[in-house]
Formats: structure tokens, sequence, C-alpha cells
């Protein structure tokens, strides 16, 4: 399992747009995908369940991706991040 740890810089926190193209990046990948905030835990690949976690600028995530091709969902998420949220 890769994870890795992220503050949310949008002043929005995870929104509906970001939170679709992060849906979309996510599902790319064979691995399964989770993000976890505060003890809760969502699928990466379910819009709603990443909504439903209410991250807000300044929260700190965790994203683990685990499956055959763990190292490369999470590069890709971890740029993603940085680059939107």
């Amino acid at each position: 399992m890769k994870e890795f740890t992220y503050v949310i810089t949008d002043q929005e926190g995870i929104h509906a747009r970001p939170a679709g193209e992060l849906v979309k990046l996510a599902k790319e990948f064979t691995s399964s995908v989770c993000v976890l905030k505060e003890g809760k835990k969502a699928d990466a690949k379910k819009v709603f369940g990443l909504m439903g976690l209410g991250v807000k600028k300044g929260m700190e995530i965790t994203v683990q991706a685990e499956g055959e091709d763990e190292e490369a969902a999470a590069a890709a998420l971890e740029k993603f991040l940085k680059e939107n949220l």
C-alpha cells in the first residue's frame, strides 16, 4: 500500500468540480484508492463519498492506494492535489 498526506489549500476545500476530476483520475487505475479525513474513509472513485467527507481549506487528508498500480495511482493523485487543491 502506498499512502501520502496532503493539506488542502483551495479556498473552497474539496468541492464538486475538483472532486469529479479526482474521481475520474482515480478510476483510471485498477488499485483501490481511498481518502481519509479525521477517522472517516471514502472511496476516491465515488464522488458522493468524497463530498461527504466535508474537506475544507487547511484540513489534512491521507490518500491510500492499494493494488497492482498503486505507485502510479499515488503519484498521479498527489500531483493532481498539488495542482488543483
